[in-house]
């Protein structure tokens, strides 16, 4: 059984990450997708060094520094840039990333893709088009709605938006 956990919208805090990177690894999650604001370069090197296994990044419209984040992405084997959209396939599963709202629902209901992720807004949604789910994970940051992120079974073709939880702060991350 494949796990995708999805995140968007960190824009730099590093707290809220920390602890959903907790969530995520003590769920088992096999890879890991960011739909977009990172804000910082630091923020990449967070999550190389706080989740093992393979991780796609996208651009969002809130990138301080988009060549650094690139540069800093490619210091680490297991993390992939995309640029501004990326199509993957995972657990037998097609699956369309980018940051904003308008553009992902066109790709949605295109019907060529299983999973279509994205963030920008915000706003935690989760809608089936047809076959395909067409997801936004909510915001990490926290600011303008509670920190969740996305966990998608690719064997149930399932998706379910958790909160982030505080409590894991001291937790060792594995080397």
């Amino acid at each position: 059984m494949t796990q995708l956990a999805i995140l968007s919208d960190t824009h730099d805090n590093i707290w809220a990450l920390e602890h959903a990177l907790a969530q995520i690894r003590a769920r088992g999650c096999d890879l890991l997708l960011h739909c977009g604001d990172l804000c910082s370069p630091f923020v990449v090197k967070q999550l190389a060094e706080g989740f093992a296994g393979p991780i796609h990044l996208i651009f969002g419209n809130n990138e301080g520094d988009g060549r650094l984040i690139q540069v800093v992405a490619g210091q680490f084997a297991h993390v992939t840039h995309h640029g501004i959209y990326a199509e993957l396939e995972v657990g037998g599963r097609r699956i369309a990333a980018i940051h904003y709202p308008q553009p992902a629902l066109r790709i949605a209901q295109s019907g060529q893709f299983d999973l279509v992720c994205y963030g920008h807004d915000h706003a935690q949604h989760c809608q089936a088009i047809a076959a395909t789910l067409l997801v936004n994970p909510g915001e990490v940051m926290g600011k303008d709605h509670p920190a969740t992120w996305g966990l998608y079974d690719c064997a149930a073709h399932r998706c379910e938006i958790l909160p982030i939880l505080p409590g894991a702060r001291h937790e060792t991350t594995p080397s």
